[in-house]
């Protein structure tokens, strides 16, 4: 492999110095080696290295774009979000408003079922009760008006003789007969 000294100046060119050579060790590289790499460089190199930095400033460029317009669409993106998420606080608050309105309406309407089925059972008992009093005051009614026909027939008959028992049916009779005569 050739040195870059070489290639810069072939070895028949140096035959008046002889004793001066280019040292091809990198660490120990003199002024003159030094300023010829960076002239070489400089001269073959300028182009290659424009390319690269142009490239690599495209690169960055679009990059920083990409990254703007992503930030621009993050932002949009967020405070679309945040839209919707203070829409659906609202929404939630609606809900839950709504909710609690129908709760208290269903409370107030069990209360009120529940207080006309406490009514109807009380109408239905004191129905009940009327009733059984009636009920009651009728067998002792008939209870009464039973003893009291019992009494009255048992007076009766140790009281009538067969004399009275036929004027008391002459009068009865007599009473009918009337009462035919007046309604003809």
């Amino acid at each position: 492999m050739r040195s870059v000294s070489e290639i810069a100046a072939p070895s028949s060119y140096w035959t008046l110095a002889a004793n001066i050579g280019l040292n091809t060790n990198i660490l120990e590289i003199n002024l003159i080696n030094l300023i010829l790499v960076l002239g070489i460089l400089s001269y073959y190199g300028k182009g290659v290295l424009i390319n690269f930095l142009e490239n690599r400033e495209r690169t960055i460029l679009n990059t920083i774009r990409d990254a703007e317009e992503r930030h621009e669409e993050a932002t949009k993106k967020l405070q679309k979000a945040r839209i919707r998420l203070q829409q659906a606080k609202v929404k939630a608050d609606e809900i839950r408003i709504n909710g609690l309105t129908q709760m208290d309406r269903e409370q107030r309407d069990l209360v009120d079922a529940a207080d006309e089925d406490l009514k109807g059972l009380e109408d239905s008992r004191n129905y009940a009760i009327r009733f059984e009093k009636q009920r009651a005051i009728e067998q002792v009614r008939q209870q009464v008006s039973r003893l009291a026909s019992e009494r009255a027939l048992e007076g009766l008959n140790s009281r009538l003789d067969s004399q009275l028992h036929l004027q008391m049916i002459d009068y009865h009779i007599d009473l009918f007969r009337d009462m035919k005569n007046k309604s003809d």
